[in-house]
């Protein structure tokens, strides 16, 4: 979202937030990524609970008495942390406040400092992931003030497909015939430019070292989606690997995206969730991943995907060929995860997610 359509959109939800009569705020990033889609997620599973009205803002400006949810770090301590130890961003004190953190990184050591603040102002902090909550505390949060919840996905969407169906997908994205498809659906740039300085922490080096590794026993193409992936079409090209890289303005295309891969690979150093985890699992790809985020909760190497350790470029590639090289493993691993999955359908999330604001709102 360039300046321009941003202020408009600021000053609309500050007016919208003087008069809303919905109790539950939700906080989005500017980007249309993500963080946003989250958003979007809770509100329409809410509507499950007691006709739950929720409204998503960029500002809380004009905001009261309400619950507002952060759902992202960003979207409460930036750069410019939070001055003279207010409230940020002109939060009104009748609220009662929830800031998701998803993960900790080298980036986020100007906004650890401000923890000891946080277990002041701030009701409940949100994460996904037990390695996330173990840091926080670490870092001198309350534990008392973590909610752990994991991310959902909405498996009535994100749902396998038959052979001739994925077939027939495959001819549409223009894929080439007899190759291994592995997909990579992210933001792994720098800024929102063309992201040829990698973010490290998404693992695009790793990731690259991995599919040349097995584009010299294995005929690959990779299947690229999400913004900034300058560095790893770089890297592509500079290897003389295949790749195809489509920038879906609809969130909800990605799903025929999973839908066409052989394997789905997370290399990540650090993650929240992620999302394409859940994602993978629901659409019956088999995934490697490095072991961040939720992923060793939802998963045990072996059983819904294969585990290695963060930076293993070597194990990584070993485990990703065995699925390209096993059809019985990957039968299995498919299969297990299909029958994990339900217990991170949206719904269910979508209903904790109500029982953390009814419980805040009724204090």
């Amino acid at each position: 979202m360039n300046k321009f359509l941003l202020a408009i959109k600021l000053s609309s939800d500050i007016v919208t937030n003087i008069f809303t009569k919905k109790k539950i705020i939700l906080i989005s990033e500017g980007a249309n990524w993500v963080i946003n889609e989250e958003c979007k997620n809770i509100k329409n599973f809410l509507k499950f609970y007691n006709n739950t009205s929720v409204k998503i803002s960029i500002t809380p400006t004009g905001v009261k008495n309400k619950v507002i949810h952060f759902f992202s770090v960003n979207t409460f301590i930036d750069k410019n942390g939070i001055k003279n130890n207010k409230f940020p961003h002109n939060i009104h004190t009748s609220n009662k406040i929830i800031l998701t953190w998803f993960h900790i990184s080298e980036e986020d050591n100007y906004r650890l400092k401000y923890i000891p603040y946080l277990n002041d102002v701030v009701d409940f902090v949100h994460t996904a992931s037990e390695i996330t909550k173990n840091k926080l505390i670490e870092h001198g949060l309350n534990p008392e003030k973590i909610v752990l919840i994991p991310l959902g996905v909405d498996t009535t969407i994100f749902k396998p497909v038959s052979p001739e169906k994925k077939e027939r997908l495959r001819n549409e994205l223009d894929l080439p015939s007899g190759s291994i498809i592995i997909g990579s659906f992210q933001k792994d740039g720098n800024g929102w430019g063309e992201g040829l300085e990698p973010k490290l922490i998404k693992g695009p080096d790793i990731f690259c070292d991995v599919v040349e590794k097995l584009s010299k026993h294995h005929k690959i193409h990779i299947l690229l989606t999400g913004p900034s992936r300058g560095y790893v079409k770089k890297r592509l090209s500079d290897a003389n690997i295949p790749y195809t890289h489509i920038y879906l303005k609809n969130y909800f295309d990605v799903v025929s995206y999973y839908q066409v891969l052989d394997l789905y690979l997370i290399c990540s150093r650090e993650e929240g969730g992620p999302k394409a985890l859940l994602e993978t699992m629901a659409t019956g790809i088999p995934l490697v991943s490095t072991r961040v985020g939720m992923v060793p909760e939802v998963i045990e190497d072996s059983v819904g995907g294969l585990l290695c350790n963060i930076e293993d470029i070597d194990k990584i590639s070993k485990k990703a060929s065995s699925i390209i090289t096993n059809e019985e493993l990957k039968k299995d691993l498919i299969n297990n995860s299909l029958i994990k999955i339900k217990e991170f359908d949206v719904k269910k999330i979508g209903k904790k997610f109500y029982k953390l604001y009814n419980n805040l709102s009724n204090r």
